[in-house]
């Protein structure tokens, strides 16, 4: 099945390869359909892109899901250290939240 979106998205990355936008967006994209692609992406941005704050929340659900809990419980707590190092309160408020929400879920495990 095409999908005229990632595909637009894929042509914008060939233009920029370096784009955190870009990035974030194919893994976005590809969340529902191919989470190991999605995987792929968000990765390339923890790595190459450590401030790009959107990443955090999305990718340590990704771990979750992936059944990587090690990796979600490092990615929270990498992401809560930037958003605050970056005073960003919004994204800090989610990323705490979900992380205490992820804490709870696995005292019920």
């Amino acid at each position: 099945m095409s999908n005229p979106r990632l595909e637009q998205l894929m042509r914008f990355l060939e233009e920029d390869p370096n784009d955190p936008f870009t990035l974030y967006a194919i893994a976005t994209e590809h969340l529902k359909t191919a989470p190991h692609q999605a995987q792929h992406y968000f990765e390339i941005l923890l790595r190459d892109h450590p401030d790009y704050v959107a990443t955090y929340y999305h990718a340590a659900h990704l771990y979750i899901d992936l059944e990587m809990y090690d990796q979600a419980e490092t990615t929270f707590k990498t992401g809560i250290k930037v958003a605050a190092d970056q005073g960003d309160q919004l994204a800090l408020r989610e990323l705490r939240s979900a992380y205490d929400q992820y804490l709870f879920e696995q005292e019920d495990d």
